[in-house]
């Protein structure tokens, strides 16, 4: 009954969801006409005069790009208590994200914003269901590996992390099937709640699994530890692994092994900010990403190499070309307005528009002007470990401007799954990748700047280690790909020493 009930549903949502996928631009109009006007009295909209803004154009001008240190002003009367700031009223969360000079961010989730990101998560699933016909899941344990639901409050609104918010709306359909208990997840200590979470799941119908890949990939390993046995002979039911945050690409090969088997993916893209796209075909090895245009989500885009010069021109969606990486800006039902939320896309399609997540535009290195994204960066790591047959855990990369004999350098700060035969030739496979896909890269390389990249082999649990250190082991947290200083890598130093 269950899966009959789903897959009605799906075929409802699926023709509720054609509408904005076949009139994408009449859509976002119609969008920013309805943000415009719901925010025209709040003080956001009086400070910038939304009561006179009638087209795009009105927009740019009055309203400037903005990140999180920009709106702050905004940000903190909202979070005193204020009303009616950015958006109408007060919002119905906070969700706290690691902030940068500020300290903590507080993004603020409304009651129409929270509303986008339950239906969007739910609409991923049902798409899948119904593109792959795989409705086996449906009527199996789910386990969400996320933050603790426990919420605080500030000046009556609540207070948490965006995954532990989320669990508070997961739909009645599926709550009796979800894993892990409720008190299991409110458990702060990640090891702790690991290992619990294990505990529940070992030996239950488990069907679909999903959380960032570098912390699932913890608790598989422990699992396997444990069993003796690979993830797919723990769990024949597993079939959906689902995952949103970070590139998949740099964990395929250890989560291949740790399967055992071919298992299903399905690629998200989350944030605090809004719920951005999710993987809607399945028919190759592309994870590309609907973008998603029924959000309430205005979306505005700068190619990423003119913001990085400070000399740059908006656009919105009908003026993207295909390739190009541009940082992805976004006005929201939540008061976020021309939002610079720092990641970087490209379109792989424009009928309909799907994207690739290629990195963090504050995630860059160029401590030379070589301006290296996070995509090259995977890039060259994927096809490395492919072919040298290695695995790894996780990488980082930061410049050493002054190493102790030659010139500067990238270092390459990795853990191995398995350590590559020859560290040499794994490492000139990265270089000649890093050469291939950047050009100014390719310029200091020649013209004697900086030297061949070195690689650091970081001993097991290192960068478990580090994010535990600056106390961000597990739920959400990420390590970033890339650096212009050398913080992470001097911790990594010492962890290894």
């Amino acid at each position: 009954m269950k899966t009959i009930i789903t897959i009605l549903f799906a075929k409802l949502v699926r023709t509720r969801n054609k509408k904005w996928i076949s009139s994408p631009i009449k859509w976002q109009k119609k969008t920013f006409n309805k943000l415009i006007s719901s925010a025209s009295n709040t003080s956001f909209g009086k400070d910038h005069g939304f009561s006179e803004i009638v087209s795009y154009e009105d927009f740019k001008k009055k309203v400037p790009v903005r990140d999180y240190e920009g709106l702050k002003p905004y940000v903190d009367k909202v979070v005193t208590g204020e009303k009616n700031i950015l958006w109408p009223g007060q919002p119905l969360y906070f969700a706290k994200t690691s902030g940068t000079t500020s300290g903590a961010k507080y993004i603020p989730i409304t009651r129409e914003s929270i509303r986008t990101h339950v239906n969007s998560a739910r609409d991923a699933l049902l798409n899948y269901f119904l593109k792959t016909k795989n409705y086996k899941p449906i009527n199996g344990k789910h386990m969400f590996l996320q933050g603790s639901p426990k919420l605080d409050k500030k000046n009556g609104v609540y207070l948490g992390r965006l995954s532990g918010i989320s669990a508070h709306y997961v739909p009645k359909l599926f709550l009796k099937n979800r894993k892990p208990s409720w008190p299991t997840n409110c458990i702060d200590d990640w090891e702790e709640k690991v290992d619990k979470i294990i505990e529940e799941t070992v030996g239950e119908k488990m069907t679909i699994i999903a959380g960032i890949p570098s912390w699932v990939q913890m608790y598989f390993e422990k699992i396997v530890e444990n069993e003796k046995k690979t993830i797919s002979e723990v769990f024949p039911q597993l079939s959906l692994y689902v995952y949103g945050g970070v590139s998949y690409e740099p964990y395929r090969s250890a989560f291949d092994k740790l399967f055992g088997k071919k298992i299903d993916t399905l690629a998200l893209f989350p944030a605090s900010e809004g719920f951005f796209g999710y993987q809607d075909d399945f028919s190759g090895d592309q994870t590309d990403l609907l973008l998603l245009l029924n959000n309430d989500i205005f979306y505005e885009f700068i190619k990423a190499k003119d913001f990085l010069k400070g000399d740059y021109e908006r656009i919105s969606l009908k003026d993207v070309e295909l390739n190009v990486n541009y940082l992805l800006i976004i006005s929201t039902s939540a008061g976020l307005w021309a939002y610079n939320i720092g990641d970087t896309v490209k379109f792989t399609s424009k009928e309909p528009y799907r994207i690739i997540v290629s990195g963090r535009i504050k995630h860059f290195l160029s401590a030379f002007g070589e301006h290296v994204i996070s995509e090259e960066v995977e890039k060259a790591m994927k096809t490395a470990t492919i072919n040298h047959g290695v695995t790894i855990r996780e990488f980082t990369v930061a410049p050493n401007i002054n190493p102790d004999q030659g010139l500067p350098r990238h270092e390459w700060y990795v853990e191995f799954e398995t350590v590559p035969n020859d560290i040499n030739s794994f490492t000139d496979t990265l270089e000649n990748e890093m050469i291939s896909q950047n050009i100014y890269y390719k310029d200091l390389v020649l013209g004697n700047i900086i030297q061949q990249l070195d690689v650091v082999n970081v001993k097991k649990g290192g960068f478990n280690k580090y994010m535990k250190s600056v106390g961000r082991l597990g739920g959400q947290n990420k390590v970033p790909r890339l650096s212009n200083d050398r913080i992470i890598a001097e911790k990594l130093n010492n962890f290894n020493s």
